[in-house]
This record gives structure tokens, C-alpha cells and sequence, in this order.
């Protein structure tokens, strides 16, 4: 035999509020369902949403890392010698 009185109450008007408006009406065990994104105001669905340019990504990488430039093969020998030179002082101690 099961149980008697072990399952939540069903709300079949159960409101759901976003931004302090009643957004819509659903089922649910809840009487109220406080949401923060909705169909209604997510980019995605409204079309607003913004397309980020990722081109220039990858330059910026090498830019700021100094890879792949001139400029980068001077900076790798000086960090270079600069690490030769701790190893040595550190070896005379």
C-alpha cells in the first residue's frame, strides 16, 4: 500500500516572476517561481543579441606574448642571456 500524503502540493497556476512582473503561468509545486532570465528578455531570443568580432583574437595574442614578429626573436635572447647570466651568478655561490 503506499504511502498516503508524501507527495508536494501541484499548483497548476503557479506564476513565474522575472523583474517583478507575472511573465507567465505554468505548473509546478511551487505557488511562485522567481526567475532572472526568461524567453522574453534573454539576447538570444529578443535578437538582440551581440556578435562578438573574435577576428584579431589570435593577433592580439601574439602581440601581447611577442610571438611571431622580429621584435620577438630580439626579446627571446635578451630574456635569454639575462637567465644565463642569474644561472651563473647563482652557480658562483
Amino acid at each position: 500500500m503506499p504511502k498516503p500524503d508524501i507527495h508536494p502540493n501541484w499548483y497548476p497556476d503557479a506564476k513565474v516572476i522575472c523583474n517583478g512582473e507575472v511573465v507567465m503561468t505554468t505548473g509546478s509545486t511551487q505557488p511562485e517561481l522567481h526567475v532572472d532570465v526568461w524567453s522574453g528578455n534573454h539576447p538570444f531570443f529578443t535578437g538582440t543579441q551581440k556578435i562578438l568580432d573574435t577576428e584579431g583574437r589570435v593577433d592580439r595574442f601574439m602581440r601581447k606574448y611577442g610571438m611571431g614578429s622580429a621584435d620577438a626573436a630580439a626579446d627571446e635572447k635578451k630574456t635569454d642571456a639575462k637567465n644565463n647570466n642569474k644561472d651563473n651568478t647563482s652557480k658562483e655561490d
